[in-house]
């Protein structure tokens, strides 16, 4: 590893860590309560003595979230191979999935709540419509980018509708549909997360939505924070592993992946 790549990846890390610190200081100095900010340390402390309520609500919202994520990866990429083969099938329906895109999730999550008898399932579903349209623009569009020249030559040998798309469109299409999955992540968790504000549901069944709206009417703001953490957290772990696959799915053949190595 070269000197400038490992200052790349310190620079992050320094950067928070300093920030963390100065945190840390001016609540010290100015002897902030906990109830209007309180420090780092007292958020890692209370991430620690809650964990038997944060870990298994975050388990709740992740597991929402992946569902989801699923879900949309599923519908998404069915419905823009139906786009690709058929322009009347892609005219008829795409006009509705940017309908759900532009539509807020905050605005509908209630209609959900209310017409859909089971909460999970209702999340599920609000976090599905936030996700999908990434995957469905983003594939579609890849299916549609392929060279017209490599078309022409498959037209040349004869090949079917479903060789040109398993041998030139779906490759072709892979980066898309990588980037859209990568932009689909980080979506879905703040779909599952805003549905979980929308529905405010208690027990044992309450995903970290829950867990800082109940920590704010108690005013029990270390465990609002460190809920927000571990928010965080989640999404950058999806976005890194959803990285992750993208770099390991193009590494040795896209040029995206191989300048970057280079």
């Amino acid at each position: 590893m070269t000197a400038q790549r490992l200052a790349n990846l310190i620079a992050p890390f320094a950067v928070g860590a300093l920030a963390l610190a100065a945190w840390e200081a001016v609540v010290r100095l100015n002897g902030i309560p906990p109830y209007i900010l309180p420090a780092p340390s007292l958020v890692a402390a209370t991430l620690v003595s809650d964990r038997a309520v944060l870990f298994p609500s975050l388990l709740v919202t992740l597991q929402i979230t992946v569902m989801a994520l699923a879900a949309a990866v599923a519908g998404g990429v069915l419905l823009a191979v139906l786009f690709a083969q058929s322009r009347w099938i892609e005219r008829s329906f795409y006009p509705y999935a940017v309908v759900l895109q532009v539509t807020p999730i905050v605005a509908i999550s209630p209609l959900i709540l209310i017409y859909v008898e089971n909460p999970h399932l209702a999340l599920l579903i609000c976090a599905w419509i936030v996700a999908f349209f990434p995957i469905l623009s983003n594939t579609t569009l890849g299916l549609g980018s392929a060279d017209h020249n490599l078309v022409d030559l498959f037209r040349l040998y004869g090949a079917t509708r479903w060789q040109a798309l398993c041998y030139l469109r779906l490759p072709g299409a892979m980066p898309y549909f990588l980037g859209g999955l990568r932009i689909a992540g980080g979506l879905s968790l703040i779909g599952a997360v805003v549905a979980e504000f929308a529905a405010g549901t208690a027990g044992t069944g309450s995903g970290l939505a829950y867990r800082i709206l109940e920590s704010g009417y108690r005013l029990n703001i270390p465990r609002m924070f460190a809920a927000l953490v571990l928010i965080s957290a989640a999404g950058i772990a999806i976005y890194l592993v959803l990285s992750l696959v993208q770099h390991l799915a193009l590494r040795r053949w896209h040029e995206s992946a191989l300048r970057r190595e280079g």
